[in-house]
């Protein structure tokens, strides 16, 4: 799909009401020059996105769009070609005479999209607001001023490649083609409302203006089309139509439609953990966070984990690209680790919430993109001597992914081999929480099929009859060996997600009996000698310790990874109830793994994941409190690993939907893990596996009420501790419940 943005600037007085509400970042300074990815305030429609540096004399925002990628297919096997997420150019709007200034204030209101600058100079208000609308395609900024002819300045469209800006009348444009070549294009229309307008050079000046509109448009000829080999149609006539339309429409209908288009997805879910004191709430978001790290802030945890939301809605919307390692905001040409996707984690991590947090759709950009990729990579995959079957042949059936790749078909570094059953996870994982055969049948399940028919080609026979998925690793950590847990556990997902959806379906019996026979004779993973769970077939120690990493599988092994629990989280397959000796297991090696030297930001939200299955509420929130360290988030929330990614915001997400309700186990599980920090709350909202909407209030530590509402009509299992309840509540309506999960009189 063509990919366009256009950015409208235009006036607007703002109020009060803008700086109201406790899911706000506010600052009380300026971006520092050149902290884009860890100060800016991050703003998107799902295509294109902003990082708002909030400056005076000189306004800087960094544009970004989703298809703007260099690199190729790659498919002779060069993995070096695999090229990188690019930054799209620079929107500056130069005040002189604004050097000077007091009652600094810039602020982002998540829960309205909504992001604002004020300040005086020369005895002006001056004020601008910044959204960026999916409803229109559009980002929107009002610039205005308390009194008329305020504004005199320039406004200049930069290419982050140093494409010439070309300009006329009031119109400024660059024309690019990268070295793989994707044609993009950007324009920039300008009206003023008072005062004067003119060109002067590559820029347009303005002059005692009262407000000032400014319109850019910008897009690719990307489209995600293996046949097409990525590339459509040249943007111009497109971006040039956007301009004429949206110019079309007031300020006041832009804001309404995204506004409406906005809420009708955040809104869909609501969490109150309490009130935070005063201290707290009057501190700006960069000072309050860090004392966050160490004393309890309630609102803030709650912001948190609405700011995961907020971006996901921001970089993954359906019709674009998913969210890659940086979601869709970049502020160079060579950002860290390209801006891929990595495959052996941090994309799933991304989608960890898009289910649980009732953002459904904001999920199936994951799934278009890898759809448009498959081809791609099954012709790699088939040539590869990495994919031989055991008995030497080249095998024509499936596909397989490295560890990073882009949305050209093209692969980067180290083959993990297992990531094509975890991408299958998250097309089952769409389908168990909407129950939407029509998808299942169309969508997940060919891709499902095809996946396990790949690993019926590669896994191993062991002489006791195991089936071992050959010589891979446990990322990023250890040696490669047959049987490690993490492709063991991966696969064992696949096909016991893969039988479900035939059963449902109602299709492939003999395959699926094939499969389930298959998935009972996986090797699982077994108990060390210290009580972890095994992280390799072998323990690492005596004969079978690794040269030059004494520490490994050992008490004092303190990787960022704990890869091997994926069978408890984001998997099914390890519970504290059906599995009471590997969920212990699982529990000695996360808490050896502790909270010090290799982990990262993605990793403290992965363990408050995995304690929450463990049903340990005071563990996982300890967890979660890391999050608001300087070493975890930057002083915009964004994720810091260092440096930036963002995995960890969405991660931390679902990891406090994990806390608060759990239905791996086919049944809805209530507050399974509320630490004593949250004695009083609710939340409304979460959705659960069968196709379920929850909101649910707790007081003193003790469930009060729960509402279930089934979209679909299924049968479903409540439990609330030790007290289970049976339902079947008809499509489309609520049962309320009391904690002793009784219908209330």
């Amino acid at each position: 799909m063509k990919k366009n943005i256009i950015i409208i600037l235009t006036a607007f007085s703002m109020s009060v009401e803008a700086f109201a509400g406790n899911l706000v970042l506010w600052y009380e300074q300026p971006m520092a020059q050149g902290h884009f990815m860890d100060e800016a305030m991050p703003i998107g429609n799902g295509r294109v996105g902003g990082l708002i540096s909030g400056g005076v004399a000189r306004e800087n925002i960094v544009l970004n769009e989703d298809s703007l990628w260099s690199g190729d297919a790659n498919t002779s096997g060069d993995y070096g070609t695999m090229g990188s997420y690019q930054m799209l150019g620079n929107l500056i709007i130069n005040l002189p005479g604004h050097d000077n200034f007091s009652n600094y204030r810039r602020d982002l209101n998540i829960s309205d999209s909504l992001a604002h600058v004020s300040y005086e100079a020369n005895g002006i208000t001056f004020a601008r607001e910044y959204f960026a609308s999916h409803a229109h395609d559009v980002l929107v900024i009002h610039l205005t001023a308390h009194k008329p002819g305020g504004y005199t300045g320039s406004i200049e469209l930069r290419d982050s490649r140093d494409e010439n800006t070309t300009a006329q009348t009031n119109r400024l444009q660059f024309v690019g083609v990268l070295v793989n070549g994707l044609k993009y294009e950007a324009q920039l229309f300008a009206v003023n409302k008072g005062g004067l307008l003119k060109m002067n050079g590559t820029k347009l000046e303005f002059k005692n203006c009262d407000s000032l509109t400014l319109l850019i448009a910008a897009g690719t000829d990307y489209v995600m089309d293996y046949a097409k080999h990525y590339h459509g149609e040249n943007p111009h006539a497109r971006i040039t139509n956007l301009i004429e339309t949206a110019s079309k429409d007031s300020y006041d209908l832009l804001k309404a439609a995204h506004q409406k288009d906005f809420h009708s997805l955040f809104n869909r879910v609501e969490l109150d953990l309490g009130k935070s004191s005063a201290e707290q709430t009057a501190l700006p978001i960069d000072q309050r966070k860090i004392k966050a790290a160490e004393i309890f802030d309630p609102q803030l945890e709650e912001l948190l984990f609405q700011y995961g939301r907020y971006l996901l809605i921001s970089c993954s919307r359906p019709g674009g690209l998913p969210a890659n390692l940086q979601g869709l905001w970049a502020d160079s040409n060579t950002p860290p680790w390209d801006a891929d996707y990595h495959t052996d984690l941090n994309i799933e991590m991304n989608y960890w919430m898009a289910e649980s947090a009732n953002l459904s759709e904001c999920h199936l950009p994951f799934f278009d993109l890898t759809l448009s990729q498959i081809p791609a990579w099954r012709y790699v995959t088939a040539g590869s001597e990495e994919f031989k079957t055991p008995s030497g042949q080249f095998a024509g059936r499936g596909w397989a992914i490295r560890v990073s790749h882009n949305i050209n078909g093209g692969l980067g570094w180290e083959w993990d081999k297992t990531a094509n059953a975890w991408y299958c996870h998250h097309f089952w994982e769409h389908y168990a929480f909407t129950g939407d055969t029509n998808y299942l049948m169309n969508v997940a399940y060919p891709v499902m099929k095809e996946t396990c028919e790949f690993w019926e080609d590669h896994l191993k026979t062991l002489p006791d009859g195991r089936l071992v998925v050959p010589h891979t690793w446990s990322p990023e950590h250890g040696p490669k060996e047959d049987g490690v847990s993490y492709s063991q556990e991966i696969v064992w997902d696949l096909f016991n997600n893969y039988v479900k959806a035939a059963d449902a379906l109602g299709v492939d019996k003999d395959y699926r009996d094939q499969i389930s026979a298959m998935r009972d004779k996986l090797a699982t993973p077994g108990i060390g000698g210290w009580g972890q769970l095994l992280e390799w077939m072998a323990e690492k120690t005596g004969t079978n310790a690794v040269a030059g990493s004494p520490e490994l599988d050992t008490p004092k092994d303190e990787h960022r990874h704990t890869s091997h629990l994926f069978a408890l989280y984001p998997g099914h397959q390890i519970s504290v109830e059906k599995t009471p000796a590997l969920a212990a297991a699982a529990k000695v090696s996360i808490d050896a793994r502790g909270n010090v030297g290799d982990t990262r930001e993605w990793s403290f939200a992965w363990r408050t994941a995995l304690y929450a299955r463990l049903q340990d509420g005071e563990t996982a929130h300890g967890q979660l409190q890391q999050l608001f360290s300087t070493r975890n988030t930057c002083l915009n929330l964004f994720g810091l690993l260092p440096p930036m990614q963002i995995d960890g915001n969405f991660g931390i997400t679902a990891a406090i939907c994990e806390m608060l309700m759990q239905s791996q186990e086919e049944e809805i599980n209530l507050l399974p893990a509320l630490p004593k920090i949250w004695p009083n709350g609710n939340i409304m909202g979460l959705q659960a596996r069968g196709g379920f909407m929850v909101d649910l209030q707790w007081a003193d530590g003790k469930l009060i009420s729960a509402a279930i509402h089934s979209l679909n009509g299924s049968p479903c299992r409540v439990r609330y501790g030790s007290i289970t309840k049976d339902l079947i509540i008809k499509k489309g309506k609520s049962i309320m419940l009391n904690g002793n999960l009784t219908t209330p009189n």
